[in-house]
């Protein structure tokens, strides 16, 4: 599905249609050598994921930088250590989330990637969504959000709210790396991601604890020792 200019985005009507791995780690296993378009020749390596996936919390950003490129990780940077700190904010760190972007290589001079491109690796995210199911979902900045929700909204309307899709609580906020090129800790940005944060830490406090596994009724066994 495509957006009004072109952009690719998220479709629950095509959700995991792509996805053929088993498991997760086969869809790592191919994306660390996929070549699947241009972006591949640029490349230092390809940006897969980090974080712990048995997390209930992704974050999705657009797309590696320079230093996620040379270090194969999402949000190493200035904005990787805004992330992180706003982490802490809440008691997290990376350990309790996964991060990742829609698309896993860097483009050239960190323009936008092209629909074709953005095409060729979304059965990546799928399979991350898919495989990791997420209680909660941070889309980081424009991009993110229109690929995430299916929808061409600014990230100025819709951030800090909530949204019901793919199994999951959607909260939209501001890109870090937005946040700092557009006045940092004393910016308006700045009280939103803040904001934002704090929603996000307030609807993982909703969410439900798995129901622990009932103790095996020991009458059962008894029958079932007499077939």
């Amino acid at each position: 599905m495509a957006g009004r200019d072109g952009t690719a985005v998220f479709s629950e009507e095509v959700w995991r249609v792509s996805v053929t791995w088993e498991t997760l780690a086969e869809a790592r296993d191919e994306a660390l050598g996929c070549t699947r378009c241009r972006l591949a020749g640029g490349r230092t390596q390809v940006v897969w994921m980090d974080g712990n996936p048995e997390a209930p919390l992704m974050f999705v950003g657009e797309a590696p930088g320079f230093h996620e490129d040379r270090q194969g990780l999402p949000f190493v940077g200035a904005a990787g250590q805004l992330l992180d700190t706003m982490l802490g904010s809440i008691g997290l760190d990376r350990s309790r989330c996964t991060i990742c972007n829609v698309i896993k290589c860097r483009p050239p001079g960190n323009r936008d990637p092209m629909p074709d491109e953005v095409d060729a690796c979304r059965p990546y995210l799928e399979a991350q969504i898919g495989f990791i199911r997420p209680k909660v979902i941070v889309t980081l900045g424009n991009f993110a959000t229109r690929f995430v929700l299916a929808r061409q909204v600014s990230i100025s309307r819709v951030r800090g709210q909530r949204f019901q899709m793919l199994g999951a609580t959607v909260i939209p906020t501001f890109h870090p790396a937005a946040v700092l090129h557009g006045g940092g800790a004393a910016s308006p940005a700045m009280a939103a991601l803040r904001e934002d944060f704090a929603l996000v830490a307030s609807v993982l406090a909703e969410a439900p604890e798995p129901e622990p596994e009932a103790e095996p009724d020991p009458a059962t066994f008894e029958q079932e020792a007499l077939f």
